[in-house]
């Protein structure tokens, strides 16, 4: 049975269509919107490789079946590939009554939503993400955005989309590196936002990552139910919006100090969540058996990809040029229970380094690692 979660954004209201199946309702959700001059497909080679076949004939029109595909590697997420996109955009035809389906995981929609946004000053545009990133999270909310040398996300633009359509079915070609890094997300949401979500997680983990459909429909659902609320109660990122960057601050630094060779997205959120998580303990704002609970949880998923040599003098610049920093001043969201974070916060440097130095010790306690 699909349900239907709206998002309030500043533009009107849009709709996310979940469930098992939702995918196979492509035409008809599509056709709701009302008329348009052409439904234009952004996707990947490597996403159309495995879905191609199932939406081909189930996009309205001739352009299921000469789709723009793109790299969808983070390191390919550049205002060149949108600029490709736009060129192919012009040559196919497409005018501003044109919309733009983008179909696969957050580097696609990022990318896709972007050139959406700016081209022609914007067109209508519809989501079908494919990864559990994308699906609980990356599709939700009208974020779009490509990535600087200097840091992730630093260009882009609130675009809100017109229809979201979210099939747990299509993440079975998911590989498991991938699929697991995006429960890290699903995590989020419990930690931040609702304690029934996290003890569902603590006590089904095995069963969701065996991919378990019934499983997977509730934490999908839920999480974006929890986003739906978020971002329509703050769109631009003022206030509420930002307890949704849990993780993202050490995250994002992680991806950008390794030209995201290392982390998969989710992965290095998960060692953002463990620095907070420790940085919450250490400052006495966090009781110790949620923190507890917290880090017990982030390792149940799996083992995160090792930090190496990366070092806190090496991430400090890159943190203070991330989006969320202020006046060059870090701002955190920390856990203060499970359930219940805040945002804006500050942390003493000291803190913050002495944290970073302490997470390969950590890694070794939670993951067993020599």
């Amino acid at each position: 049975m699909l349900s239907t979660i709206s998002v309030k954004s500043s533009v009107d209201s849009y709709n996310v269509v979940c469930g098992p199946g939702a995918a196979a309702k492509t035409p008809a959700l599509i056709g709701g919107l009302g008329k348009s001059t052409g439904i234009y497909v952004l996707s990947s080679q490597r996403v159309w490789r495995h879905w191609g076949r199932y939406f081909a004939p189930r996009v309205p029109g001739r352009h299921g079946r000469d789709p723009i595909l793109f790299d969808d590697a983070e390191s390919a997420k550049r205002l060149s590939t949108v600029e490709g996109i736009a060129r192919g955009l012009v040559r196919a035809g497409a005018d501003r009554d044109a919309t733009i389906l983008a179909i696969g995981g957050g580097v696609v929609g990022d990318v896709a939503g972007f050139a959406a946004a700016t081209y022609l000053r914007g067109v209508r545009l519809v989501h079908i993400p494919t990864t559990v990133v994308a699906q609980v999270d990356s599709a939700i909310g009208g974020k779009t955005a490509v990535d600087l040398p200097e840091g992730k996300n630093l260009v882009g633009a609130f675009y809100p989309p017109k229809l979201v359509i979210v099939d747990p079915n299509l993440l079975r070609t998911l590989p498991h590196r991938e699929f697991r890094s995006g429960l890290y997300e699903v995590i989020k949401y419990g930690v931040i936002s609702d304690r029934k979500l996290f003890s569902f997680l603590e006590e089904h983990m095995d069963t969701v990552l065996r991919r378990d459909r019934k499983a997977l429909d509730y934490i999908i659902a839920r999480s974006i139910a929890i986003k739906a609320e978020v971002v329509s109660e703050d769109e631009r990122e003022s206030g509420l919006r930002q307890i949704l960057n849990f993780g993202h601050t050490l995250g994002h630094a992680l991806e950008t100090a390794t030209n995201y060779r290392r982390f998969l997205h989710g992965e290095a959120i998960g060692w953002g969540m463990l620095l907070v998580t420790s940085m919450a303990l250490r400052m006495n704002r966090l009781p110790r058996g949620d923190a507890i609970r917290i880090l017990a949880l982030i390792a149940s998923v799996g083992p995160l990809p090792r930090l190496g040599k990366i070092s806190s003098s090496q991430l400090q610049p890159i943190m203070a040029g991330d989006k969320k920093a202020r006046g060059g001043c870090l701002l955190w969201v920390v856990p203060r229970r499970i359930g219940k974070a805040e945002w804006g916060q500050e942390v003493p440097w000291p803190i913050v380094e002495q944290t970073i130095d302490q997470l390969p010790v950590l890694a070794r306690e939670l993951f067993q690692q020599p």
